[in-house]
């Protein structure tokens, strides 16, 4: 029985994604050949990188002066390879939570950070808006959405200099106005397919911009990368061929802007229980409540009933609800893939367990 799924990466996938990728795996396009065995080189393979990249582009209505690149490492690595190529100087942060903290971190490593708003001050718990943007560094980088602490920034912002953003965990989610962006990345599996596969989306013309006087691993040049493809070395063959399966299912179901009017539902709804319901409480600031990842703790006094509760909704088929190591109480992350009907069998969980105890 398909469970309901709010684990916050790997995430839940679409049931067409899950069937034609396991065809896949016993036979590609009546090749003779899995999608593990195939030849990245191959004209079947080929197809599917190139479908990925097309539907990438259409979903999210990417401009033509755009490159859509598939690498390794996950986001966390390019946390380190965006500085490496464009950090000449000095670079602005904003620091949101745990990933942005990491992000500005590696930074560190190639050259100055400046970090121009903070939302540490209330552990994470709202997003912070109305900063003032320095016109005197390389490139600004935000993340989008905070995973861990479920919040979420929901404007493309009007940037003097060239916007980076990890969209790891609210990619495909809204409809994105990628001209304001040099530069957007992310790891599959919060929302556009299974860990393993790292999406980047470059602006031409700030790729071009990458430091040329700095010693760089040529794996690590996004040129050399968009050159070849995204086949500078073997990519992981199945993972893009998930994603792009997920790329087909986001615009079977009416594209972007009806994920945004599910995620909107789903938040709505679940937050309304949580308010509602005298044995929960919210974490995070209204205006800055994620759509993606929904914390929410106990009320005061009610610790004690964390496993009771965790076992309650695990023997209905609920998973994934344990929040992050790094600061507990639960989290219900409702990426794209994830059901109306999923959050409403989380909601009469939730008030099922409150009648009984």
């Amino acid at each position: 029985m398909r469970k309901h799924i709010f684990n916050a990466g790997p995430c839940k996938l679409s049931d067409s994604c899950l069937e034609n990728t396991s065809k896949a795996i016993l036979e590609l396009n009546n090749s003779g050949q899995s999608i593990l065995e195939v030849s990245h080189r191959s004209k079947d393979f080929q197809a599917v990188i190139d479908e990925a990249v097309a539907l990438f582009k259409e979903n999210l209505n990417i401009p033509d002066n755009y490159h859509v690149l598939f690498l390794g490492g996950g986001a966390s690595s390019q946390f380190a390879m965006l500085a490496m190529n464009f950090l000449k100087t000095k670079a602005a942060y904003v620091n949101t939570g745990t990933w942005s903290k990491k992000a500005l971190q590696e930074a560190q490593l190639f050259g100055e950070v400046e970090v121009i708003a903070s939302s540490e001050d209330k552990n994470y718990t709202y997003y912070p808006k109305g900063f003032k943007i320095p016109t005197d560094v390389d490139y600004l980088h935000i993340t989008s959405n905070n995973t861990i602490r479920g919040t979420e920034i929901f404007e493309d912002l009007d940037s003097p200099v060239p916007l980076i953003a990890d969209m790891s965990s609210d990619i495909m989610s809204r409809p994105v106005d990628v001209s304001k962006y040099a530069m957007i990345y992310g790891g599959a599996q919060k929302n556009v397919g299974p860990a393993g596969v790292t999406f980047v989306i470059i602006k031409d013309e700030f790729m071009k911009s990458a430091i040329k006087d700095r010693v760089i691993p040529t794996m690590f040049k996004y040129d050399v990368i968009a050159d070849g493809g995204s086949m500078y070395n073997t990519p992981p063959c199945i993972n893009i061929f998930a994603l792009n399966e997920t790329m087909k299912w986001v615009k079977a179901q009416g594209g972007v802007k009806e994920m945004e009017r599910r995620a909107i539902e789903r938040k709505e709804m679940l937050y309304a229980e949580i308010e509602r319901n005298p044995l929960f409480r919210v974490t995070v600031e209204e205006g800055s409540r994620s759509r993606m990842n929904i914390p929410f703790i106990w009320a005061e006094g009610k610790e004690e009933l964390q496993d009771k509760f965790l076992k309650f909704a695990a023997e209905r088929n609920i998973v994934g609800l344990k929040g992050h190591r790094s600061v507990g109480g639960f989290r219900a992350s409702t990426y794209n893939a994830c059901s109306i009907d999923d959050v409403k069998a989380l909601i009469k969980c939730m008030q099922d367990f409150e009648k009984e105890v």
